[in-house]
């Protein structure tokens, strides 16, 4: 039986552990929602992406696994696991993994 997020609170994790991936898929599971922001972690198969988007919010991405390209306002980046970035808000943003990567994303509402 998976786990929802409330069985996760007091608990040491595997950050990397609570997503799989999927290939040809892009996974997701959240691990915090509230009012303020969530956390949410991301399975990238190989070749999978975000298409460029913008958020009303600040991000910081948190690399847990893998290697993907991460562009902010036509700056491309590579990361890989132990990096991290901040995506300032309204700007634009897209992520293309290169090989399976897995991420947690922090979104700050407030």
């Amino acid at each position: 039986m998976a786990e929802n997020a409330n069985d996760l609170v007091g608990r040491a994790l595997d950050l990397a552990g609570l997503v799989d991936y999927q290939e040809g898929a892009v996974v997701s599971r959240t691990v915090i929602e509230r009012k303020t922001g969530t956390v949410t972690l991301f399975a990238f198969g190989a070749g999978q992406g975000l298409s460029e988007h913008a958020a009303p919010y600040d991000a910081l991405v948190y690399v847990l696994d893998g290697e993907a390209r991460i562009t902010i306002a036509g700056q491309e980046q590579t990361v890989s696991a132990g990096q991290m970035l901040t995506m300032p808000a309204d700007i634009p943003h897209a992520v293309r993994a290169e090989e399976a990567f897995k991420m947690m994303l922090v979104m700050i509402r407030s």
